[in-house]
């Protein structure tokens, strides 16, 4: 296992706690368009030159480069009901219900690359929405092929007002200036993350919690590479993707972003991810 970071300044391999600034040729377009991005990683790491380990703390570069992400809806029960919630009285509960028991996933576009925050960067809420939400989700990294070679932590931004009012809405809901985040750093690996892995959401308001929250991929309906098959079906990726996986946590509804939470959403082994409100 691999970890990469992109900072201001260069990118850094971590492997067993030893960490190695990487050739100005490497580049994220490179690594998902390798036949074999572990390997790829593994000959950069050892081409590198040592380094010490970046602080977490600062704001990073995003991991990155021609990626489109994409992202999948109803995947967990809880994001389920939330959904059939906040659409009943617009008659477009139905259709959650449907597709969460569908062989065929939702799978939506979420974001361009400059559309994406990193980590210590900043996250938007619309100006035209009343009830924001952040989606903590696991993240995949595919590449050009349909390969899972990786994945990282995910924050898929959703107004949810917009989204219930109409699910044609679902657009305008998810795709906007910053509504997505990557990091802390982007695992490089063949193994996918066990059932047992937690995904951990926190929010805090001057720094006070007003929110927390977990589940574990265990509570996800679909196989991850069932969700990355159906992604590729008749559709191409030339420098490869993300594919956030869904999200099993959501505040109550009477709970809503506001301009200047800190939100931090942790998944291991690849850190927190942490993100400041616009």
């Amino acid at each position: 296992m691999l970890r990469l970071y992109a900072t201001n300044h260069a990118f850094l391999l971590e492997r067993e706690g030893a960490y190695a600034s990487l050739a100005g040729d490497f580049t994220i377009d490179a690594l998902f368009g390798a036949a074999d991005p572990v390997a790829y990683a593994t000959a950069a790491f050892a081409s590198g030159k040592p380094e010490s380990a970046p602080v977490l703390t600062e704001s990073h570069a995003p991991l990155i480069q021609s990626q489109e992400v994409w992202a999948a809806g109803v995947t967990y029960m809880r994001s389920k009901s939330a959904r059939v919630a906040e659409s009943r009285d617009t008659g477009g509960g139905t259709y959650y219900d449907r597709v969460y028991e569908a062989d065929r996933p939702e799978l939506f576009f979420k974001a361009t690359p400059h559309r994406v925050a990193a980590t210590g960067g900043g996250v938007r809420i619309r100006a035209d929405s009343k009830w924001n939400v952040p989606e903590p989700e696991l993240t995949l990294a595919i590449n050009s092929a349909g390969k899972i070679f990786g994945y990282t932590v995910g924050n898929d931004m959703s107004s949810r007002d917009i989204e219930g009012e109409n699910p044609l809405y679902l657009p305008q809901a998810k795709v906007y200036d910053r509504s997505a985040a990557l990091g802390p750093c982007l695992v490089i690996t063949n193994e996918l993350p066990v059932p047992a892995t937690v995904i951990a959401l926190e929010i805090r308001r001057a720094d006070v919690v007003v929110f927390t929250g977990d589940t574990t991929l265990a509570s996800l309906q679909r196989p991850l590479r069932s969700l990355a098959d159906w992604l590729f079906r008749d559709n191409s990726f030339p420098r490869g993707c993300y594919l956030m996986t869904g999200t099993g946590i959501i505040p109550p509804d009477t709970f809503t972003l506001h301009r200047g939470d800190e939100i931090r959403i942790t998944i291991a082994p690849v850190g927190t991810l942490v993100n400041t409100v616009l």
